[in-house]
């Protein structure tokens, strides 16, 4: 969440940032009116509190008759405060629920717009010319059934549609992809973390998915916990109700683990093989460090999206997403999309986040510092996201014959090419 002083404070900056994301600026008139109510009921609860302990004191001292009336205004006055109690705390519970629902403050620097106008940063690499290489392009499912590493007819028989198995060469190369990106964050600095894919509703709620994104969630009502989305939620809340060493940060991490995904509102869309699916395995950066370091940090973290890309060969572009295509916690996001021969055009496969001080305040994660403690910042990165790269290694990769050429950074694992089975 946002620093509540700013409704009091600074609204218009509130209203603004709810326009740059194409959201209605009205919450935040209603936001202020529930402060008012809010700050108001506590007001009279500790208004009559103060009342009622002093005619407490009266009574203690008081004899007969004076006693009795005394007694008696005590007993009217305990409903009043018990009343203004129950008040103060829906007054609490309304302002809070509501203030859940407002996003972080979209940067200035992030493009206005909702989710086609981004803004192209850079573009590395040129796509293959197939036509001049004298071969159409196999999409990834055509060369996975090809090698013999994708095998989704069975995903669907034993788990239902947009899931698959990765078998032989297809599995092989998510293993290696997972050493090689394991390897590439302990370069980084970063510490490699294999963390809890289900989680309490505390750490979901924390880092933002139960908003605009709860659609998407699984969730097991028998036992109050989520299936993760992305393992930006577990190591969101690994520090939470901490308080960090300002001499320990920046904090970085790198988790691997499964990703599950409801794909709410993506009915007909990118039914085909395994680029949109229900479940898939990542590793994901995710990073503390304070409000004033964040911005660089986030620049660091999309500097090591790129050198992954790189380092695959894959062409690909980075864009700055707009605002309206933000997630709740971010205030701006890049994104790099990997060039899909089989499509025609770049799609996504990793991004970088900055949520600054928002998930932190959520989930109560400070640091001590020479005015006190205050919250820290987070920011969250993809490094490699297995079943889009898959796609993108194959379909770029691939050869008239339906072998794959892989890049060199995979040769220790898997050799130059992956050949047809059949």
């Amino acid at each position: 969440m946002i620093d509540a002083r700013l409704l009091r404070d600074d609204p218009d900056q509130i209203r603004e940032a709810q326009v740059r994301r194409g959201a209605s600026p009205e919450i935040v008139d209603q936001l202020i009116s529930a402060d008012e109510a809010r700050r108001a009921a506590i007001a009279t609860y500790e208004t009559a509190r103060a009342e009622q302990k002093r005619l407490g004191a009266q009574v203690a001292k008081a004899q007969g008759d004076e006693k009795q009336a005394l007694l008696a205004q005590t007993k009217e006055l305990s409903a009043t405060v018990k009343g203004a109690e129950a008040a103060q705390a829906e007054a609490g519970a309304t302002f809070d629920e509501l203030f859940r629902q407002l996003p972080n403050l979209a940067s200035p620097e992030a493009p206005a717009g909702g989710e086609d106008d981004f803004v192209v940063l850079d573009t590395v690499g040129t796509p293959r010319d197939f036509a001049a290489e004298g071969f159409a392009p196999r999409d990834h499912l055509e060369l996975g059934e090809l090698l013999g590493a994708i095998d989704v007819e069975r995903g669907a028989k034993v788990s239902g549609s947009r899931f698959y198995f990765l078998t032989g060469v297809g599995a092989r190369l998510e293993l290696a992809l997972t050493q090689l990106a394991a390897t590439k964050a302990v370069e980084w600095g970063l510490t490699p973390m294999i963390p809890p894919s289900l989680v309490r509703p505390s750490a979901m709620e924390g880092t933002g998915f139960l908003g605009q994104a709860a659609d998407d969630v699984y969730y097991l009502e028998k036992d109050d916990l989520y299936l993760v989305g992305t393992s930006e939620v577990p190591l969101a809340a690994y520090h939470s109700d901490e308080i960090l060493d300002p001499a320990t940060l920046p904090r970085r991490y790198a988790g691997f683990s499964p990703c599950f995904r409801r794909e709410a509102g993506s009915h007909g869309k990118d039914t085909r093989g395994i680029f949109r699916v229900h479940w898939f395995d990542k590793v994901e950066m995710f990073v503390y460090t304070t409000l004033e370091d964040s911005y660089a940090e986030h620049e660091r973290i999309l500097g090591w999206e790129r050198a992954w890309l790189d380092a695959l060969e894959l062409p690909y572009r980075v864009i700055d997403v707009a605002a309206g295509d933000l997630g709740l916690s971010a205030i701006r996001k890049f994104d790099c999309e990997a060039w899909v021969p089989s499509q025609g055009r770049y799609r996504e496969v990793s991004s970088a986040s900055n949520c600054t001080s928002f998930q932190a305040r959520r989930l109560d994660i400070r640091v001590r510092g020479e005015a006190g403690t205050t919250p820290v910042a987070t920011l969250n990165g993809t490094l490699c996201a297995m079943t889009r790269t898959i796609v993108a290694l194959l379909e770029n990769g691939q050869q008239a014959d339906g072998s794959v050429r892989l890049p060199a950074a995979l040769h220790p694992f898997l050799g130059e090419v992956l050949e047809p089975i059949a």
